[in-house]
């Protein structure tokens, strides 16, 4: 049976990062059925479906391709693992116009420092995130999640409440929100009233 070419991507939620990459994928010469996506997976998550298609759709002799390594894999230890594994079953992993060599140590130095990289661009994602949320926590611009009611409605509420003509449930339906948002605008109430 003939060698083929099977394509993975692991894209973000974007739409155009999901074609760019399917598009790659084609010009390196994966044909539409043979292409594999996971979309708004992590790298970091191993749980990704379309990488466990691509996997079980690969044979001995075939080749994983993948755009980037950091398509494929975005931790040092996943992508070793994923790279072992093709090996073991004698299937080549293209990484752009590139084919690994697990057999060739220059192959392999290559292949871990690609590997390294894409990990430590994760992690540097990650840190300027952190510091951004940081900053802006700082400046009073992150203030969370806004309440599901505004302060006039959970006034409403609190005076129906108060009446005691209506249980929690019948509030929650009222007011369209979740019973724990009641008790939410309750227990806010009593803490506000207590510490007055």
């Amino acid at each position: 049976m003939a060698s083929i070419l099977i394509g993975y991507a692991r894209c973000s939620t974007d739409k155009q990062d999901l074609e760019a990459n399917r598009q790659i994928l084609l010009e390196l010469g994966v044909t539409a059925e043979h292409i594999y996506l996971d979309k708004a997976y992590s790298g970091t998550n191993r749980n990704r479906p379309g990488l466990d298609q691509a996997l079980a759709a690969v044979r001995a002799g075939d080749t994983l391709v993948t755009p980037k390594l950091d398509r494929l894999a975005r931790s040092v230890p996943d992508a070793r693992e994923i790279g072992d594994a093709l090996a073991a079953r004698n299937v080549r992993l293209q990484l752009g116009t590139m084919i690994y060599d697990p057999t060739d140590p220059m192959g392999k130095m290559f292949f871990n420092i690609l590997a390294t990289f894409a990990e430590f661009e994760v992690d540097l994602l990650r840190m300027r995130t952190r510091e951004g949320m940081a900053i802006a926590k700082a400046k009073g611009k992150l203030k969370g999640r806004a309440p599901k009611l505004s302060p006039a409605r959970q006034a409403h509420l609190l005076k129906l409440h108060a009446a005691k003509e209506h249980t929690i449930a019948e509030l929650a339906e009222l007011f369209e929100v979740s019973r724990p948002t009641v008790y939410r605008v309750l227990d806010r109430h009593r803490a506000s009233t207590t510490s007055h």
